[in-house]
């Protein structure tokens, strides 16, 4: 397992955060805990099934930001 922090952009409230830790749990091979009062996203993921691009990909479709 990869561990990745993720700073994010875009969040105005816990439901976001919310959202996208769903999104991101959902993805094949990955546990997300989402931080809204930290505006960060701690990213456990397999490789073997989903790439980090995947997962920046996801977080822009739910309509936020990354920063590394």
């Amino acid at each position: 397992m990869n561990k990745v922090e993720l700073k994010i952009e875009g969040m105005h409230c816990t439901g976001c955060s919310s959202r996208l830790e769903k999104v991101l749990n959902n993805l094949d091979g990955v546990k997300a805990q989402v931080s809204f009062e930290d505006k960060k996203a701690i990213v456990e993921y397999d490789d073997t099934k989903t790439s980090l691009d995947d997962i920046k990909e996801a977080i822009g479709d739910a309509g936020f930001e990354y920063k590394e």
